[in-house]
């Protein structure tokens, strides 16, 4: 029999030893809880009330008595006045000029002074002679639609009565007849309806009647309003603040009058558009805007009335100087003289 063969040799052993696979390091355990994270002020809790500590405060109710009451129903009243509104923008600086000469004056003689309020009402009576479509209003005759023409312009003038309260009252008392004054009639008769008002003396009569409307919200800055109309009246005119344009209130004054930046005032003129379009408004603004630049011999009616020996300012185009020019200019005539002192005496021989 074939010799048994000899014992398979065994397996060569591997040169290194295996990496033993190393696992996660052990974890001590605590059984402490980690400390909260203290918040910053900013994040503070709020303390709540207990259900027991509710506040016993109340709302007050004050319930509206006399001219409160009265302007709070018209308001409801002018609801139903369907209503547009016209926007220009004028530029003041003539009637600012003028104005300015009108109060020394008067500060030298009668004494007084003339606001831009007055001048404005002013220029609307005006306009309205000039424009009478814009002094109507709407109503029904016998049941039926009509447009009514006064026979003159009462003007109401919109006067703010801060109360110590701290809260505000309303009134709109009226010049009556205003197309039949002169401008010193105007001025007086102005005058004593602000100081009835302040006096608390005013009459129911006094606020009837009125056939168009003057406000001025620019006294505290707002740059234009779009203000209720009443029933019976034909247009209501809002007067804006009266500053320079809002990109350039914070440039210096030599930059103002390098750029030819002058102060504007926004007029606007909602009104009752059943009898008033908005092109008949347009033009009226219009007139007004050429009053309180000089034209139609404005600020020379308003001279005579109040007898002031000398004219007006009036308005003129600005002229434009290049400064680089100026500069050019002052180099040539220099380059002249230059001239005329080195080779005159050539000229001479």
């Amino acid at each position: 029999a074939p010799a048994a063969q000899s014992a398979a040799p065994s397996e060569p052993k591997p040169v290194t030893a295996p990496i033993p696979v190393v696992g996660q390091a052990p974890v001590a355990r605590t059984t402490a809880k980690p400390a909260k994270p203290q918040p910053i002020p900013a994040q503070a809790p709020n303390a709540v009330p207990s259900a027991g500590s509710e506040s016993t405060e109340e709302d007050r109710v004050t319930v509206l008595k006399g001219m409160p009451k009265a302007l709070a129903s018209n308001m409801d009243d002018s609801l139903t006045v369907p209503t547009a509104t016209s926007v220009r923008t004028i530029p003041a600086k003539l009637m600012i000029d003028n104005r300015i000469v009108i109060n020394n004056h008067m500060s030298r003689t009668r004494g007084g002074k003339v606001s831009f309020t007055h001048l404005i009402g002013w220029a609307l009576i005006q306009a309205l002679k000039q424009f009478p479509s814009q002094n109507v209003y709407y109503a029904e005759v016998d049941g039926k639609p009509s447009v009514v023409a006064p026979a003159h312009v009462n003007l109401g003038i919109a006067i703010d009565m801060p109360k110590p309260d701290g809260t505000r009252a309303l009134l709109v008392p009226s010049i009556k007849r205003a197309d039949t004054l002169t401008f010193g009639e105007f001025l007086a008769s102005y005058e004593d309806l602000v100081r009835r008002a302040r006096n608390n003396k005013l009459t129911p009569g006094d606020f009837q009647g009125t056939t168009i409307s003057l406000t001025n919200p620019g006294g505290i800055g707002t740059v234009h309003s779009v203000p209720r109309l009443m029933r019976g009246q034909g247009a209501i005119i809002g007067a804006g603040a009266l500053d320079y344009p809002a990109e350039f209130q914070g440039a210096s004054d030599k930059t103002l009058n390098e750029l030819a930046i002058g102060k504007t005032i926004t007029l606007t003129s909602t009104y009752d558009h059943r009898v008033i379009q908005g092109a008949g408004s347009g033009e009226f603004l219009k007139i007004v805007h050429e009053l309180l630049i000089g034209q139609r011999g404005f600020y020379d009616d308003i001279f005579a009335a109040l007898r002031i020996p000398y004219a007006p300012i009036h308005w003129a185009a600005d002229i434009s100087v290049d400064i680089s020019e100026r500069i050019d200019k002052s180099a040539r005539v220099q380059e002249l003289i230059n001239s005329y002192r080195v080779r005159g005496h050539l000229m001479a021989d």
